[in-house]
Parts: structure tokens; C-alpha cells; sequence
């Protein structure tokens, strides 16, 4: 089994150090894993960002060696409409295995930590504002290897109801995502967190089965 999504301490959302992820995951049977922490910009470019500097990078990962699993070097890049600029900045300046395209933050708000971005609307409109951004966001990105948890709003801690996002309710604006995706040749991330919190992966296998179609 392979893990291709980690964030160490070098993320803002991670106190743990890489050597005993990286030691744990060995212990666990893991045979490769990959961190890929947080780079990420907010919608308005005036916010203070999460990001890291090379060197940051560096220090944890250069030289990290655990006996008998596999470890690359990855980044969980937050995708915006105006930061793909930086994104190739960026891939210029680090060399990384893997790069996930995540969507975190939108116009309307941040909708893990800002009630705002669900209050006045029902749960479909707060999810289809969200698919949106990511379809607006996937055309203006290229260089990224997988999409990151598509349905990742169903997961966020604000959310009210925690119900996942289904195909069959949004399958005109994800065919649009997965079409785009597909003609840049990049993939989607299977994000198993949502297990645990909306009881189905992220994003399910109804969306990865149209995917593949």
C-alpha cells in the first residue's frame, strides 16, 4: 500500500515530524509514501499565506532515510484563479515527486472555518459554488499531477449536514472537471479521510468510474 498524501510539520495543519510519519508508515507495512504538505494561497491575494520556503523543505526532507519503505518528496499545492503563476515558480524551484491541485478557498469563503460560506443557502448550492470553483480552477491549471479530494467539501467542519456529494446530483459540472482533467492528462486522488466523516472516500467510486469512461 502506498500513502501519497502527508503532511508533516513543514504544513500549517501538522505538528508531527516527518522521520516518525515516515517511521510509523514503515511500521504499518506501508511500502512508499510521499509528503506533500501545504502550499497554499488564499483566494484574496492581501492574505497572509500558508506557505514554506525551500529551505524549509530542505531541512525536512533532503536527508530523511527510514529502513525499508520508500520516500519521495511531494507538495499539496492550494489552487486559486489567479495563483497559477506561482505554482510554476514553484515546480521551478523544488523539485518534487508528486503534486496534488487542491481547492481550499473560494470567493464566497473559506468553507471549513467560515460559517459564512454556508449561511442563507441550502447544502446542494453550497456544493455546486464549491464544484464550480474547482471546474474555473482546473482550466486554469496544468502542471499537477492529481486533483485533489474532488468532493472535499463534504468533509469540512463547518459543514452542517456532512453528506457526501453523490454523481447523480452533480453530474453535469464533475463530467465537465473530470473531461478537463482528462484532456490534461492529470488524475483524481482517491482521498480515504471522508471515511471517517461522511462514510464515503473522496471522492467516491461513482465519480472515479466516470472518470475512468
Amino acid at each position: 500500500m502506498f500513502d501519497y498524501h502527508m503532511h508533516s510539520g513543514l504544513s500549517f495543519d501538522s505538528e508531527c515530524s516527518a522521520l516518525k510519519m515516515a517511521q510509523k508508515a514503515a511500521n504499518s507495512g506501508l511500502k512508499e509514501i510521499c509528503f506533500t504538505d501545504h502550499f497554499d494561497y488564499l483566494f484574496n491575494p492581501n492574505d497572509k499565506h500558508y506557505l514554506f520556503t525551500k529551505e524549509e523543505h530542505s531541512k525536512a526532507y533532503d536527508y530523511l532515510y527510514v529502513d525499508g519503505i520508500k520516500i519521495k518528496k511531494g507538495v499539496e499545492f492550494g489552487l486559486t484563479p489567479w495563483d497559477a503563476p506561482h505554482l510554476e515558480e514553484l515546480l521551478k524551484n523544488i523539485n518534487f515527486d508528486f503534486v496534488i491541485g487542491s481547492v481550499h478557498y473560494l470567493e464566497s469563503g473559506d468553507p471549513y472555518t467560515e460559517e459564512k460560506f454556508w449561511s442563507g443557502r441550502g447544502i446542494k448550492e453550497s456544493y455546486r459554488d464549491y464544484l464550480e470553483s474547482v471546474y474555473n480552477c482546473v482550466k486554469i491549471h496544468n502542471n499537477f499531477s492529481v486533483l485533489g479530494h474532488l468532493t472535499y467539501i463534504s468533509k469540512c467542519k463547518l459543514n452542517p449536514t456532512k453528506e457526501p456529494v453523490l454523481y447523480k446530483d452533480f453530474s453535469d459540472i464533475c463530467d465537465e472537471i473530470m473531461k478537463e482533467l482528462a484532456y490534461k492528462g492529470i488524475g483524481i486522488e482517491v482521498n480515504t479521510s471522508g471515511i471517517d466523516l461522511v462514510g464515503k472516500f473522496l471522492p467516491d467510486k461513482n465519480f472515479l468510474v466516470r472518470f475512468k469512461e
